[in-house]
């Protein structure tokens, strides 16, 4: 029994040596890499797609309805005033006008024999060797013959109109944009058979999204314009009209460009390149790799200089490049960012800044 009381107080000595806390270690500062937020204009080029269009357009379409026989003008010709553009079947007319040309003859040879008969009527009355009767029956005639007379000469004009209706005339100088009917087909009357280009000019219509213009961005006035293929080759426009409607499905605005000068090898409906400079003002930039989240959405982490801790912060990203992201709020210039080494981070870290690997 002394015995197992002498080895109880070197037990609890073991015991309560072990269970006494030992000294803890500084948590060693985090080593990141990171960037100064700065200030600068910045421009953007925005590249869009449109197409050729004529400033002013007309429809040119027969005054009356048959079947096309003829096509003496195609997509892209230039066409004068009064050139021949179609032709439709003019049988009928033809036919119309032979016989209302036989009517006139008719009411021509009529209106001689009643003159004369008027005019020796008009003289035996005047000697008293016909009666009052016979006198009056021969004036009637000849204001019967001449009332036949004007009416088929009156349709005789008819005729020929529509006989000349039958042909499409180039109503003045032109391109012919696009062909709306072929040979064979039968059109009615007003119906549009070429689209013509008015005058000489070119002009681009571009769909721009509502942000380009709406967003506080001032863009330049002045376009750049190019083929698709041949980026090379290029002319200046100036903006000419900005819709003031947006489309609903799309949500962009409509834009017209009046080309300079004309874009070799391209005609209208071609599609065309344009891009220009949009001044965005003054924001802050910075590279992609500085990005994180909170639940409210996009966040960076920034370095207290003092306490070389850091702090989650939220920020308004106005857009994403390739490379860079532009802020419109929640940075100022000259706060250190952290760039890289943000995946172990939490709010109060301790960092050391150290350079990033090439």
């Amino acid at each position: 029994m002394d015995h197992i009381f002498i080895a109880a107080p070197g037990l609890c000595l073991v015991v309560a040596l072990a269970a006494a806390p030992g000294p803890t270690l500084a948590e060693a500062p985090l080593a990141v890499s990171v960037t100064k937020a700065e200030s600068a204009d910045t421009v953007r080029i925005l590249s869009l797609t449109g197409e050729l269009m004529a400033p002013e357009t007309l429809n040119a379409s027969f005054p009356t309805g048959g079947r096309i026989s003829e096509m003496m003008a195609d997509d892209g010709d230039r066409v004068a005033a009064g050139d021949t553009l179609a032709r439709i079947d003019r049988v009928q007319q033809e036919q119309a006008l032979r016989s209302v040309e036989a009517q006139l003859a008719a009411a021509t040879a009529e209106f001689s024999a009643a003159r004369d008969d008027d005019t020796r009527q008009a003289e035996l009355f005047d000697r008293g060797a016909t009666t009052r009767a016979s006198r009056d029956t021969a004036a009637d005639r000849l204001t019967a013959a001449v009332a036949r007379k004007a009416q088929a000469e009156a349709e005789l004009e008819q005729a020929r109109d529509a006989l000349a209706d039958t042909v499409l005339l180039a109503p003045q100088d032109a391109t012919v944009i696009q062909r709306l009917a072929e040979p064979g087909q039968v059109v009615g009357a007003a119906q549009p058979v070429f689209e013509l280009a008015q005058g000489q000019g070119y002009e681009a219509i571009f769909d721009v999204p509502e942000s380009v213009l709406t967003g506080g961005s001032s863009p330049d006035s002045v376009i750049t314009l190019s083929p698709i293929d041949r980026p090379e080759t290029t002319v200046t426009g100036h903006v000419s009209e900005i819709s003031p409607l947006v489309d609903a499905a799309s949500g962009t605005v409509s834009v017209k460009v009046v080309l300079d000068e004309e874009l070799p090898g391209l005609s209208y409906g071609d599609a065309v390149r344009g891009r220009t400079k949009i001044s965005e003002g003054v924001h802050i930039t910075l590279p992609w790799s500085v990005i994180s989240a909170t639940a409210e959405g996009p966040a960076v982490w920034v370095v207290d200089p003092e306490t070389s801790t850091v702090s989650l912060r939220r920020v308004e990203v106005r857009r994403y490049t390739s490379t860079e992201i532009l802020l419109d709020d929640g940075v100022s210039p000259g706060e250190i960012i952290v760039r890289l080494g943000t995946q172990l981070l939490y709010p109060g870290r301790i960092v050391r800044v150290v350079e990033a690997p090439k």
